[in-house]
Parts: C-alpha cells; sequence; structure tokens
C-alpha cells in the first residue's frame, strides 16, 4: 500500500475500534454505577482522582471537569502518592483510581494504602477481576477487546474509554446538582466560553459612542454627527430620548445614486422608523445571534422603557472573542 492508503486504512480502523469500544461501555452503566455517583453526589469530602502513565492524563483531566461542574475534585498521581502525597486525601475524600490493567505495581501498593486510611475506594478498570478491582468499594468497568494501534500495545480505546465514563460520571453528578448555565459561568469566568454565559450588552456599548439627532435635525447635520462619532450610523431619537428610528450611511449613498436634493431633508424624512434594537440587560451573545440572523453589524441598545443608550458593534463582539 501507499501512504494515503495506509494511513486511510489505520484512521479507519482506529475510529471503529474506538466506537466499538464506546459502544460497549453501555454496559457499564449499572447498578453499580448509579450507586457510586450517588455517593459521591452525597460525600461531605473531595474525589481524589489518580493513575499512573496514560492514565494519569485522564486523570488530571477528569480533575478539571469535575472542578468546573461542581464537584469538588483533585489530582494524585499514584507514583507520588507513595512517596507522601498520600497525604492530600483527607478524611472523607473519596479515590478515584485509574488503571487499564489494575495490576500496576504502583496500583497495587496505592490500593492497600487508601483502603487502611479508611477512604473509599472507586476503581476504573478494563479487568473486572484485577486487585484493583477487588480492592474497590465500587467498580467502574472499561471493557476492550484491543487497543487501536496495529500492534495492540499503544493506550488508545483503554483511554478513550476511560475518557468517556469518566465524563458520564461528571455530566451525572452535574445533573443531580442541577447545576445551570449561570452556575457554569461562574466557574468559568474567562476566555468566550464564560463570557458567553455572563457578558452583557450593558458591558459593551458605553464603549462606544452614542450618535443621535432628532426628527427635525437637518440632513445635512446627521451626517455630521455620523463621521463625527464614526459609527456609519446615528439613532433618531425624540425629546424624552426615546428611539424613533436610525440613519446608516447605506441609506444615503443610495439617495446619493438617485441623485436626489438632500438640502431640504430632515432626519425624519430618511430614517427607518423600525431598527433593529436590542435590550441592555441581555446577553452580548443574543446581540450576535441578531447581527447574524439579519446580516447586519450593529444594534441599537435601549432600556425596556424604549430609552436610546447607544449602539453596540460586531466590533465589540470580536473584541471580546465571542466570533
Amino acid at each position: 500500500m501507499d501512504a494515503r492508503q495506509i494511513i486511510h486504512s489505520t484512521a479507519t480502523r482506529t475510529l471503529a475500534i474506538e466506537t466499538r469500544t464506546l459502544e460497549g461501555l453501555q454496559a457499564s452503566i449499572n447498578e453499580g454505577f448509579i450507586a457510586c455517583v450517588r455517593t459521591i453526589y452525597e460525600s461531605e469530602g473531595r474525589l481524589v482522582v489518580t493513575g499512573i502513565g496514560k492514565s494519569a492524563i485522564v486523570a488530571q483531566k477528569i480533575a478539571a471537569t469535575l472542578n468546573s461542574t461542581g464537584t469538588p475534585a483533585l489530582f494524585m498521581h499514584a507514583a507520588d502518592a507513595i512517596h507522601g502525597d498520600l497525604g492530600m486525601v483527607r478524611t472523607r475524600d473519596l479515590v478515584l483510581c485509574l488503571s487499564k490493567s489494575g495490576e500496576t505495581a504502583e496500583i497495587k501498593v496505592l490500593a492497600p494504602l487508601v483502603k487502611n486510611l479508611g477512604n473509599q475506594l472507586i476503581g476504573m478498570t478494563s479487568k473486572a477481576d484485577s486487585f484493583l478491582a477487588r480492592q474497590s468499594d465500587f467498580l467502574l468497568h472499561t471493557p476492550i477487546d484491543q487497543e487501536a494501534d496495529p500492534n495492540n500495545l499503544a493506550p488508545t480505546a483503554s483511554t478513550t474509554a476511560q475518557m468517556a465514563l469518566c465524563d458520564a460520571l461528571a455530566t451525572s453528578l452535574l445533573a443531580l446538582r442541577g447545576f445551570s448555565s449561570q452556575d457554569f459561568a461562574q466557574y468559568h469566568p474567562g476566555g468566550a466560553l464564560g463570557k458567553q454565559l455572563y457578558l452583557r450588552v450593558a458591558d459593551l456599548y458605553p464603549q462606544n459612542e452614542k450618535p443621535k439627532v432628532y426628527g427635525e435635525t437637518s440632513l445635512h447635520d446627521s451626517i455630521l454627527e455620523m463621521t463625527a462619532k464614526c459609527l456609519g450610523a446615528t439613532a433618531v431619537v425624540n425629546t424624552k430620548q426615546e428611539l424613533e428610528g436610525i440613519i446608516t450611511d447605506g441609506d444615503l449613498r443610495r439617495m446619493l445614486e438617485k441623485g436626489m436634493d438632500i438640502s431640504p431633508l430632515r432626519a425624519k424624512d430618511v430614517m427607518h422608523p423600525a431598527p433593529r434594537t436590542i435590550l441592555d440587560t441581555e446577553l452580548a451573545v443574543k446581540a450576535l445571534e441578531q447581527m447574524r440572523n439579519h446580516s447586519i453589524s450593529q444594534l441599537i441598545v435601549v432600556d425596556k422603557e424604549g430609552t436610546y443608550l447607544g449602539f453596540v458593534h460586531l466590533h465589540d463582539l470580536i473584541r471580546e472573542g465571542l466570533i
């Protein structure tokens, strides 16, 4: 086979093996799994997640996932645990140990130590009759037929199974806790993900200019206002500062293309009387959704009484990383 054929056949074989492995995990969502989740949920301590080798990397990931979804957790490397780090484990903590074989030397030392401390041990292993499985108070079984690499050696399908079952554990706990998008935002205040959940239009529009004219303002002066405020548009308001319409630079170009005499025109003569608006209390991501749906680059911001507050622009959303 040439290189292309080797790549294609190996990649598709890998995905087929890992898909089969994930399908086989359905049987692991049993009464033992449910009892394990309930015990973690009811625990007054933390979940200490441990492993060695590639399992340790998966353990780090699940500890991070648990912390971000409302379940206090920490990672403890199994090799370091038997050389002093076992002191991280407190009286009420549960210990989740990941090991493909359940027979690794470090695991054989660590598991009895955890039990001697009086902590409950949750074992995640592909071998239901392994040392780890026998030592565990709860067994999370991750059966695999084979690894996905051509030599059946590299941790591939086994770590995929661990990752998936750990995610099932975390999402089950999330559901039990009634963990909402608002809760999620508290744990993810940074980055685009967090901003989608908490950043509001009110956080953005005050940074922009606030162009406005009145209905009787001449079109000449309206153009000067648009030019001075650099937003390519201006709101048209009444004396109570309530929004009445919008004039955009596109409107002006189309008028000039028609050869119209603009000297006698007022703002009210050319404005759109029903512009796209958004409440200042809305999430910024809602502004993005509106802009995309209507193929526009900015929205007029108003309060619930319809008072004009300013503009939110596509560039604001780009600057905040929402796009």
